[in-house]
């Protein structure tokens, strides 16, 4: 046995030790879907001010353009804020490091709400982003644990179904609370759902003693010199920034190139929304006995699935049906990768789970910038046809994995 497993079996649960009574075998414990409508609520504040940019500009006065620094700013907080707010909270329990992250959360989501001036704005974004990946660091280690080494992937991969159910349902009825109660509803909303979750987290997330002392916060970066695990990181930042700076200019390629009327684009989105949620369960079921499989077909159908999308023109019909298979398996193996990185840190899990959210982010940040600067240059098929060439970069890393599991997974360190 590795000690990479051998670290993720004989973790502490965070019920320290005992089982979730609500647990069985085969079954994930309720505690997974608390967590899961956690990152639901993440990845729709994360997304919702793209639906609700025009009436934010309004309100604020200020261009579209400058509003979407609201965006901007949140992505470079996760980037940022999950490996340092981990840290800053590692030695704490795991319910009351969830709680502290809920409360800056709730913090950062009312000063939005009320504040007048668009530096503070910024700055309770960048705070409410800091908080974000906290707490989608820490769910996914307590899912993992919760669920145990056998159901490990497919706790991920309902944690991270939440996230696509967000796209889905989280960001649209945000856009809807706006038109009907003005866009500071939709944070004051936000902000309640958020202390709702904060009283489920209080309740299902089992208690957890304190880590002892004496290991200083140095020691917790001993896992990180796995070279597995930066193969994961890497696998995370090229296949989520592959798929999603593609799916950012997803809209004018529809209109523009294959004629998809522009009241049918939401419909087509909402089905790689829903594509996507299905693929994120699916691959995590899988990816429990399969990890390779998902985490190698996965990016291969992306990369085909995006250079045809790039390449057809003219065909509405195609193009749609395209763009929702892309939903299937853009992101499925998502959760996978975070489960192989947190088995592949160790004693530092957390600190890993931290580092899969900031190469999410990371990734999106360098795709969207890459597809956006040549976007004059490529035309609106470019975003399809770079994203599937950053995908395809993905395969690298997780052929290694799927060799390195083979021969035997090498101890951490």
């Amino acid at each position: 046995m590795s000690a990479e497993t051998k670290a993720t079996e004989h973790a502490p649960s965070p019920a320290g030790g005992r089982r979730d009574p609500a647990s069985a075998p085969g079954r994930l414990p309720f505690v997974v879907p608390v967590l899961a409508s956690g990152t639901f609520l993440m990845i729709t504040t994360e997304f919702v001010v793209a639906g609700i940019l025009p009436e934010v500009a309004a309100g604020l006065r200020v261009s579209l353009g400058r509003a979407g620094l609201l965006i901007t700013v949140f992505a470079v907080g996760m980037i940022v804020g999950s490996p340092l707010m981990t840290l800053l909270t590692i030695r704490l329990p795991k319910r009351l490091a969830l709680l502290l992250a809920l409360a800056l959360f709730v913090a950062g989501h009312v000063v939005v709400a009320v504040a007048q001036d668009f530096t503070v704005l910024l700055l309770a974004r960048f705070a409410t982003a800091f908080a974000t990946g906290a707490f989608w660091a820490v769910a996914s280690v307590v899912a993992a644990r919760a669920a145990g080494p056998r159901l490990g992937s497919r706790a991920q991969g309902v944690v991270g179904a939440g996230g696509s159910l967000g796209t889905v349902l989280g960001v649209p009825l945000g856009a809807f609370l706006a038109q009907a109660v003005g866009w500071r509803g939709t944070f004051w909303a936000i902000a309640v759902a958020a202390v709702v979750l904060a009283l489920l987290v209080a309740r299902f997330v089992p208690h957890e003693t304190a880590p002892r002392g004496g290991a200083s916060i140095t020691d917790e970066f001993t896992g990180l010199r796995s070279g597995r695990l930066w193969l994961t990181l890497l696998a995370c930042a090229t296949t989520t920034g592959g798929v999603v700076a593609a799916y950012s200019y997803i809209a004018p390629l529809l209109t523009d190139r294959a004629g998809v009327p522009a009241p049918l684009v939401p419909v087509v989105l909402t089905v790689f929304g829903i594509g996507s949620l299905i693929g994120t369960l699916v691959g995590g079921r899988l990816g429990d006995s399969r990890p390779a499989v998902v985490t190698i077909v996965t990016p291969a159908a992306s990369v085909v699935l995006l250079a045809a999308i790039g390449l057809v023109t003219g065909a509405p019909v195609l193009t749609a049906v395209l763009v929702g298979v892309l939903g299937l398996f853009g992101l499925s193996a998502n959760g996978v990768l975070i489960h192989t990185a947190v088995r592949a840190a160790g004693s530092s899990a957390t600190l890993g789970s931290a580092f899969t959210v900031s190469a999410f982010n990371l990734g999106t940040a360098i795709g969207t910038a890459i597809v956006g600067g040549l976007l004059t240059t490529t035309g609106v098929a470019g975003p399809a046809l770079i994203g599937a060439g950053i995908v395809a970069l993905t395969l690298a890393p997780t052929i290694a994995l799927a060799v390195g599991r083979r021969r035997g997974p090498a101890p951490v360190g």
